[in-house]
């Protein structure tokens, strides 16, 4: 068992600080504080943080800590902190560890006895979630999802009867295809496409998988996807007739293409699948 005191003692400390993830004004005195006193600065890219530190004029030494160099960095690190200093360790936004950089370190240091010490901040996945219109709590965040459709489906399959609700960060040139995935595995649930999140271009869009879907190749920018979570009463939901379920939407004044739409959102499946079938049957 390792008991950490954080700031029992003055000394050598390893800071995790979360940075903005867009809006500058979101950086905190806190953060800005333990950056000028810190000895060194391990940067995920020091050209982005370079920036960052020019914009609050601080002056702290940088060095790099990535993905591609983490291991090394982290044995260079922990001299650094034998040695007394005082190091803080940041991504390009948000908090370090959390799809970026930074689990190796944070284990090693803690393992030497040395205070692991979170400084708070803008955080993308919790930013999207409270402000989704989904069930905020309890809720799974998963990161990024891979870069392979047979490594996608496999990470969803595996979520797929997860009740909580879900997060996942993705990159505009993928979304498309994660989002079509996600209408294959998951079915057409409800979920919000939070992008742009603290900038001038921020947007949050709300509505089905299959309606997100429909505009998600024209979209720019770092993006979190918030999905709804699996609910049991659905399996019941489904063993109903779904013909029966449409001529009734039909019966109460619906168009077909709106009772199909209102099915499929009912039993939180592709509009699609639903489309087949009533046509498929339609013309039987």
């Amino acid at each position: 068992m390792i008991r950490q005191k954080s700031f029992e003692k003055d000394g050598a400390a390893l800071y995790l600080v979360a940075t903005p993830i867009g809006n500058l004004e979101e950086m905190t005195p806190r953060a800005v504080s333990v950056l000028k006193e810190a000895d060194v600065i391990a940067a995920e890219d020091t050209r982005n943080t370079g920036k960052l530190l020019k914009h609050f004029e601080i002056g702290t030494k940088m060095i790099a800590y990535h993905l591609f160099n983490e291991e090394e960095s982290a044995e260079g690190i922990i001299k650094l902190l034998k040695e007394g200093k005082k190091v803080a360790v940041v991504s390009d936004a948000g908090y370090p560890l959390l799809s970026d950089p930074g689990q190796t370190v944070t284990n090693k240091a803690s393992e030497c006895g040395f205070p692991v010490v979170v400084v708070n901040g803008p955080n993308a996945c919790l930013s999207a979630l409270v402000g989704s219109g989904l069930p905020a709590q309890p809720f799974t965040f998963y990161g990024f999802l891979g870069s392979k459709k047979s490594e996608r489906v496999k990470a969803l399959k595996k979520l797929e009867k997860h009740e909580e609700t879900l997060v996942f960060y993705e990159a505009p040139h993928r979304i498309g295809k994660m989002l079509e995935d996600c209408l294959e595995v998951l079915g057409d649930r409800r979920m919000c496409l939070a992008r742009e999140l603290t900038k001038i271009h921020e947007e949050f869009i709300r509505g089905t998988v299959s309606e997100v879907l429909e505009i998600a190749d024209g979209l720019k920018g770092e993006m979190v996807v918030v999905m709804e979570g699996y609910r049991p009463e659905e399996e019941t939901l489904k063993s109903e007739d779904w013909m029966t379920v449409i001529e009734n939407y039909i019966a109460a004044g619906e168009s077909k293409s709106s009772a199909i739409r209102k099915t499929a959102e009912r039993f939180g499946i592709s509009k699609n699948e639903i489309y087949k079938e009533y046509f498929n049957k339609d013309h039987e």
